[in-house]
């Protein structure tokens, strides 16, 4: 069993104070201040998606990233990732919600997939997991922390519900780093950064609400771009 775990026990932990402290400045803060709140969020979103996608900086993985990005699409609205996503969002609403300002089931959501999508969540779970070494998933949580105060005084409860996701998916990275080590090649990396990264800025225009993007459909593309870049070290 890998020694690490302390980063996505940190990152639970910043994410619930974050949310509590949300909670507790939405119910005080006037609706034009959540607003702009989440609009920073969602510019500061949009500034991390494009610095990530900029790793696309040449033809063969810009049209690798394309590629990943179409076919994960395809796959995750195969297998409808978004539909349950938020039914499972419902569920817990149901379970749990308490009105208030925000859409629950959107919170849990846009938060589950903007503490989960990215490099910083694989990179940081498996260096916690194989070196012990949480120093990136620590960076990562202060991150985390800060955006939970803000989505979730413009969105509710919901928000918190992200821990779980954290829980099962980060932890399960970590529990997984000793496996994935020797997959991690550069080419990988280059791939799973920027096509995490239009996915990143996706999000950022949903929380704008300038779209309403799929986002959740196109989390496979994550493990194409993988497989892209394992075939890119293959034939360099």
């Amino acid at each position: 069993m890998p020694m690490g775990g302390l980063g996505t026990m940190a990152n639970l932990a910043t994410v619930l104070l974050g949310g509590c402290l949300g909670l507790l400045l939405g119910n005080r803060l006037p609706e034009r201040m959540v607003d702009i709140t989440m609009q920073g969020v969602g510019l500061a979103t949009l500034l991390v998606g494009l610095q990530m996608a900029w790793q696309a900086d040449s033809g063969p993985v810009f049209i690798a990233v394309l590629l990943s990005i179409v076919a994960g699409s395809w796959i995750g609205e195969g297998l409808r990732l978004e539909e349950r996503l938020n039914g499972l969002g419902d569920r817990l609403r149901d379970r749990f919600g308490r009105g208030g300002r925000g859409d629950f089931t959107r919170g849990f959501v846009t938060a589950s997939l903007l503490f989960c999508v990215g490099p910083m969540t694989i990179l940081g779970a498996l260096q916690d997991g194989l070196r012990g070494d949480p120093t990136l998933l620590l960076t990562k949580s202060t991150l985390d922390g800060i955006s939970a105060i803000a989505l979730t005084a413009g969105l509710g409860p919901g928000v918190l519900f992200s821990a779980l996701t954290i829980l099962i998916y980060q932890g399960g990275l970590t529990l997984a780093a000793g496996v994935a080590r020797e997959f991690l090649t550069d080419p990988v990396i280059q791939l799973v950064t920027a096509t995490g990264g239009l996915m990143i800025v996706g999000l950022g225009l949903n929380i704008l609400g300038v779209a309403k993007l799929r986002v959740a459909n196109m989390l496979p593309g994550l493990l194409v771009a993988a497989a892209a870049g394992l075939l890119f070290a293959a034939l360099l």
